[in-house]
């Protein structure tokens, strides 16, 4: 985890330096990241999209195989929790429900969205990771692609295929590995840095209605540490939605 100094109203607190991925808290089995981590739902899912597959999209995407559901999410419920890792696929398919959980069982929370802001701005304040100013490509965010007009014809549908984070554009992955986007890349100083927290995932924040932050890699916005989006209810999942955590000091 960075340190992130007290700022104004705000304490000092700690938080991942990189997008959560998802282990199973008594084994540290990996879960699968194109899932949600229920095993009821993820099953569902997983029947579901081996049929619906066949029938949307062109010759190609109905050929795109679903990624496998580990053997142990299939077999038996987990208690699912947080890690932060650099070079893995980061979870998505969370609802802020998830996603609270999930840091709970690291020993960890859901960062306060002031927290996650102010960290995403980094030791200079900036607008974006990088800098004051959009720059294309710093950050995996606005990508020519989305995935779900890639596989449906239609970016509006389909959004629990767990085969949409695995699209890629050209030989480059649509989500990439955590840590994969060197440039976006929020300094602290002192070889402490945080990771995309500009694209990749959508990340939920403690938010009693709902909210997530940070924008997602086929999101088409351009305010960089200050994307938010309070449409959806913490019940709200799809692709796109991810998490880090935050921890307080003191407890």
């Amino acid at each position: 985890m960075v340190s992130i100094p007290a700022r104004g109203a705000l304490k000092a607190f700690c938080i991942d330096a990189y997008e959560a991925s998802l282990v199973d808290k008594e084994t540290q089995a990996p879960l699968s990241p194109y899932y949600p981590p229920h095993r009821p739902l993820a099953t569902k899912l997983a029947e579901r999209w081996e049929q619906e597959r066949k029938e949307v999209g062109d010759a190609k995407a109905r050929e795109m195989p679903l990624p496998p559901l580990p053997g142990f999410q299939r077999a038996r419920d987990v208690t699912f929790m947080a890690v932060s890792r650099p070079g893995v696929v980061p979870s998505g398919y969370l609802s802020g429900h998830d996603a609270e959980l999930a840091c709970k069982n690291a020993g960890k929370r859901l960062c306060k969205h002031e927290e996650w802001v102010l960290a995403c701005q980094g030791k200079q304040q900036r607008q974006f990771p990088y800098g004051d100013e959009y720059k294309r490509g710093e950050c995996n965010i606005c990508r020519w692609q989305h995935p779900a007009a890639v596989l449906h014809e239609d970016a509006s549908k389909g959004h629990l295929d767990p085969r949409l984070n695995l699209v890629k554009e050209g030989k480059d992955p649509l989500l990439r590995p955590t840590g994969a986007t060197r440039t976006c890349r929020s300094d602290w100083g002192e070889d402490q840095g945080l990771y995309d927290m500009n694209g990749n995932l959508d990340e939920w924040v403690d938010d009693e209605k709902g909210k997530f932050v940070g924008g997602f890699y086929a999101r088409n916005r351009k305010d960089g540490c200050k994307a938010a989006i309070t449409a959806h209810p913490k019940g709200y999942f799809d692709y796109s939605t991810g998490v880090r955590c935050c921890l307080s000091p003191d407890g």
